[in-house]
């Protein structure tokens, strides 16, 4: 197994509080620091609270190529050219890109970046007339050839103001799961969306991540902070790692995680709580890890290799003090797993 962050490593979700991303870029940078035996896993924070076009859906709808967006009361819909809801989406990742650049323009690691999924996208997206675009498997199409040549761009620009970087891209799939189950609701919320079929769905994702991650531009990773991860389907479609809430994973997963783990797939485990909450002593946050690991009968010393901790899922909800703590418990979480498996 070879993954491009080293042993021990933890990392934040994506979204955080607040509307200054130079701030929130400094927290990340400052609180994932490279210890010797905990090397660093930093992101590019996500500032939702800035308001229409730095949310999950219209910040990667501001990459998609030649399919604008606008903005309803309803949410993001395709519109007939790009307006000012596209120019602000476009405004929030420039600077959120040059500030990337003036911090972090050394760094010669492994650094993360995110965007919405293909699923997750197209379950959100209305289409012109306002219906979700799920419901018409020609615009889903369209949506994913457009957001994989967006994302591959995107990812292409990341490396440019980091060249010494391995650039890691997160895949946000909080859907997907509702996607297949046929759990989505129609716009006008009065029924439900009937569900997308397994090997559909792992062809979507798997043309943007085979699109975009070519030439080992990126490493793949998958988000997925819901029940009902469908682990097989994510490897099928090209994903390396996967991020999921622990506390969601129930005891029946076990053969699908295991699988995954058997595989040689990262396994991002969400151990903190995303919102402010009292943690409990660390030994208590490490124990959820320690017990899947020891369930599923895996060497001790593969955890610390192949997992890495992060929040349950984006930390947006939560105070800018509890930030500063989460991403502590995180790295303090991942140095003792590291330390227990030596």
């Amino acid at each position: 197994m070879s993954f491009p962050w080293g042993v021990g490593s933890a990392t934040g979700v994506g979204s955080y509080p607040g509307d200054d991303p130079a701030e929130a870029l400094r927290i990340v940078l400052g609180e994932l620091p490279e210890l010797p035996h905990l090397p660093e896993l930093p992101h590019l924070p996500e500032l939702p609270d800035r308001g229409p076009g730095a949310d999950l859906t219209g910040r990667t709808a501001g990459l998609l190529v030649d399919l604008p967006v606008h903005l309803q009361p309803s949410g993001w819909r395709f519109a007939d050219r790009p307006g000012r809801d596209l120019r602000r989406a476009h405004d929030h990742l420039a600077r959120d890109l040059d500030v990337l650049e003036e911090l972090a323009g050394g760094h010669d690691g492994p650094f993360k970046i995110q965007v919405c999924g293909p699923w997750t996208l197209a379950a959100t997206i209305e289409l012109r007339h306002g219906d979700r675009t799920l419901r018409d498997p020609g615009a889903v199409r369209d949506l994913t050839a457009s957001l994989a040549e967006g994302v591959a761009g995107h990812v292409a620009e990341v490396r440019r103001r980091l060249p010494a970087a391995r650039i890691l891209l997160q895949l946000d799939e909080p859907a997907l799961p509702a996607v297949l189950a046929g759990r989505v609701p129609t716009a006008s919320g009065f029924s439900r969306l009937p569900p997308v079929e397994a090997p559909v769905a792992e062809q979507g994702l798997r043309q943007v991540i085979e699109t975009v991650c070519a030439d080992d531009a990126a490493f793949p990773v998958v988000h997925c902070c819901a029940r009902d991860v469908p682990y097989g389907l994510l490897r099928g479609a090209g994903a390396k790692a996967i991020s999921v809430d622990l506390a969601l994973v129930p005891e029946r997963h076990d053969d699908a995680v295991g699988e995954t783990i058997d595989a040689g797939v990262g396994l991002w485990l969400g151990v903190v709580p995303g919102t402010d909450a009292a943690l409990p002593a660390l030994k208590e946050t490490a124990a959820p890890v320690r017990k899947l690991w020891q369930r599923l009968g895996f060497p001790p010393a593969r955890l610390a290799e192949q997992v890495v901790v992060t929040p349950a899922c984006g930390l947006a909800g939560a105070s800018p003090r509890y930030v500063r703590t989460a991403l502590k418990r995180c790295r303090d979480t991942a140095r003792m797993l590291h330390e227990a498996a030596e």
